[in-house]
């Protein structure tokens, strides 16, 4: 892989990192106050608890693995010895 591929990867990397923290922001928002208003308990705890903790938390964990399994690529970060 030459260094303006890896360049291009770890750009990649890092768009895709940038969009799932902006997706996980944007879920605890709405998972959190767009439930807030509903008179639901589970476990004795509002909704908006569960969804906003636990709920965003899954939610983190299926998009960590989404970007480790579909964008994250494991390379050597060292240059090559071409000489």
């Amino acid at each position: 892989m030459t260094n303006e591929e890896k360049y291009q990867q770890v750009r990649r990397e890092a768009a895709a990192t940038g969009l799932v923290l902006a997706a996980i922001i944007l879920f605890w928002c709405l998972a959190g106050f767009g439930a807030a208003s509903l008179n639901v308990k589970i476990f004795h705890l509002p909704l908006w608890v569960v969804t906003s903790c636990i709920g965003t938390w899954m939610f983190a964990l299926v998009l960590v693995r989404f970007l480790t399994k579909k964008v994250f690529k494991d390379m050597e970060l060292e240059e090559d010895d071409r000489g």
